[in-house]
């Protein structure tokens, strides 16, 4: 019999047993599914009276406002979780103690506070102190604050996942650790951690939401309006449905983005040369057999050392 890395393939026995498991499983969530269906009718959530304030356009303007106020977070949020998951990996990084040891404490903070409590903090504690602060402006900065640190964890396990000759390979043809890190390290941690960021970035989009606590008016918010509207019946099941498909549709289109960006970068020359291709050369410069460009083998560090080398002559 043949068996697995992980674990032993099942026997006569054990196949009958997970299938009859599963059988069960699926039953059960049928079960569920169905009870909340019923309940939902009975109540008369799928009555056309409740699903007729979306035939309203005011609503869906509403909608649109709501979308792009929740949009307007996240893209503020997005592009300052990137910046600061740089530079606060680049600081953990760093060859200073002085540096690294409080990157790190902060870091760690900043992980272990959660998003709510840290909107919470920005937007009903510093008004204690003197300072008030736009609910935009709360949701932003404790997404940027919460995200940031996690990327910058996902960045740093990408770099010092890469092999550390291509570090020393750096150093040797003579590059300073702002090169190395800006043109070997940094490139390649970034492709390989695409998806965790990727990833990451959804949760800051869904994490929007969190803004209805401190009455930021994004998508969740209005939802909660329109299902407390006593003229149709309380709908809470319709703006559930709406709302959710429109959160639903956005993660899609940036998990489809993020695909479309990672096929891009698969077929850009300087990541060709790892995928088995070969990497351009200049009609102008002196060919040798050896270049490293002509070889699919050839390391991203041999490839700058030549270009370099050209550039030299």
């Amino acid at each position: 019999m043949s068996t697995s890395v992980l674990y032993d393939v099942p026997g006569p026995r054990a196949i009958l047993r997970n299938r009859v498991i599963a059988m069960i499983t699926i039953v059960v969530v049928i079960a569920i599914v169905g009870f909340f269906v019923y309940r939902f009718s009975l109540t008369g959530q799928f009555s056309a009276a409740k699903w007729g304030i979306f035939t309203y356009s005011t609503i869906w303007e509403q909608i649109l406002q709501a979308l792009g106020k929740t949009l307007s977070a996240f893209a503020a949020a997005a592009a300052g979780s990137i910046v600061l998951g740089f530079v606060l990996a680049i600081g953990r990084l760093s060859d200073h103690r002085v540096v690294r040891v409080p990157v790190a404490a902060i870091t760690e903070v900043f992980r272990a506070v959660p998003v709510l409590v840290m909107m919470m903090l920005l937007y009903y504690g510093l008004p204690s102190v003197g300072v008030r602060m736009e609910p935009y402006w709360a949701v932003v900065i404790a997404l940027v604050i919460y995200n940031g640190s996690v990327l910058a964890e996902a960045l740093r396990a990408g770099i010092e996942s890469l092999p550390r000759g291509q570090k020393e390979a750096g150093y040797a043809i003579g590059l300073r650790k702002s090169g190395v890190m800006r043109l070997i390290l940094l490139p390649q941690a970034v492709r390989a951690m695409l998806p965790v960021i990727v990833s990451q970035l959804v949760v800051t989009m869904k994490d929007t939401a969190l803004g209805f606590i401190i009455t930021y008016p994004e998508l969740l918010y209005l939802a909660k309006q329109l299902s407390s509207n006593v003229q149709f019946g309380r709908p809470l099941l319709p703006s559930a449905i709406v709302i959710g498909g429109i959160y639903i549709a956005m993660c899609l289109i940036l998990s489809g983005v993020a695909k479309w960006l990672e096929a891009r970068t698969n077929k850009s020359p300087r990541t060709r040369g790892r995928r088995g291709g070969a990497h351009p050369v200049t009609a102008t410069v002196p060919v040798q057999p050896n270049d490293p460009r002509l070889h699919p083998e050839g390391t991203n560090t041999e490839i700058i050392s030549t270009q370099y080398r050209d550039g030299d002559r």
